[in-house]
């Protein structure tokens, strides 16, 4: 079968930068799928390992988010059949979907929306997962927090992950949203996802926060350069406030949040995956309740490019994309070109 990896780490302007090869068909044993995969996304995890990780085996399939059709189950397999319909994440330590047959465990697997095209839905998995696992079990947004009025900030909220963590804030925990973003197509985007308010983040955060006239918020969900921001988030979230992050805070920063009383919670939505904890069927209910939001259009596909087929070329020019910046919601890919 054919599947799209890297031979060497380095950075993605270069023709060898991913490259396609037939590799053997896997098999499914125990609780895995042998999934036919129909489309992927590309997330910065995506970029970030072909730039820095030495493939163990000489070669290592990336893409981790995934909609297909079930070929085959394992043996001890009981939530799926053949034929079935699904989406997922993935796992960081497995070869990954850029490939036509990929493998994976079902308790990390939920049935796709029927309502949106494979594409549509490859958008979703590993953000939605990302967001829903930070807001509901790590910054825990039911739960209170004193002299605020549930209200969260999102920096970085024209991200993927911004992009349904906006949906999902708003549409199921109803709180009042506030997003950042710092040029004009990217606050549109913002607020066609359900911001409730749009500021700058390439100005100081407290005072545009504070300008806003509703208050301090109690929940903050950095998505994207916290060690910038850091300083301002301090500032500007109520005391006992929380704050989620996906990514380092600087060790220098830690204790900057102790005059608050403030909580740092970190999310990887890989954890259940790489551990295996009793728990790792849970991402198998969230991504069943979130594909039955989907299909009642409580929660929209953030997907906002196509770069064609699945092929080598258009993975690098996605994966240029995604480094750029500039990218909002996601960037997919769909189906495989027959071969010639």
């Amino acid at each position: 079968m054919r599947a799209i990896g890297y031979a060497s780490p380095g950075p993605v302007n270069r023709p060898d930068a991913l490259i396609e090869r037939d590799v053997p068909e896997p098999e499914a044993t125990g609780r895995d799928l042998l999934v036919r995969v129909e489309a992927v996304s590309v997330n910065p995890v995506d970029t970030k390992v072909r730039q820095h990780d030495t493939p163990a085996a000489g070669f290592h399939v990336l893409g981790y988010d995934a909609v297909g059709v079930v070929e085959a189950a394992g043996p001890e397999a009981s939530l799926f059949r053949p034929g079935d319909r699904v989406w997922y994440a993935g796992s960081i330590i497995r070869p990954g979907t850029n490939a036509e047959l990929h493998l994976v465990d079902e308790r990390i697997v939920g049935p796709a929306p029927s309502s949106l095209s494979a594409a549509d839905a490859a958008a979703l998995p590993l953000t939605m997962l990302t967001a829903w696992e930070m807001l509901f079990e790590r910054l825990d947004v039911h739960r209170p927090v004193p002299a605020d009025n549930r209200t969260l900030l999102i920096i970085g909220g024209a991200g993927g992950v911004g992009s349904i963590a906006i949906q999902i804030a708003k549409r199921i925990a109803g709180m009042t949203v506030i997003a950042t973003a710092s040029r004009p197509q990217t606050a549109d985007w913002c607020k066609a996802m359900g911001a409730d308010y749009v500021v700058d983040h390439s100005k100081p955060l407290a005072g545009e926060v504070s300008a806003l006239g509703i208050g301090a918020p109690g929940f903050v969900f950095s998505t994207t350069e916290t060690d910038k921001h850091f300083d301002e988030i301090v500032e500007l979230i109520a005391p006992q406030g929380r704050m989620g992050v996906i990514s380092g805070v600087g060790n220098s920063n830690v204790g900057k949040l102790s005059g608050k009383s403030v909580t740092l919670c970190f999310e990887l939505m890989f954890t259940r995956p790489i551990f295996s904890p009793p728990d790792i069927e849970e991402q198998h209910r969230i991504l069943r309740e979130t594909s039955r939001l989907v299909d009642q259009g409580v929660l929209k596909s953030t997907r906002h490019d196509h770069f064609g087929p699945i092929t080598a070329q258009n993975l690098i020019a996605a994966h240029a994309h995604v480094e750029s910046g500039r990218a909002s919601g996601k960037a997919v890919l769909e189906g495989f070109e027959p071969r010639a």
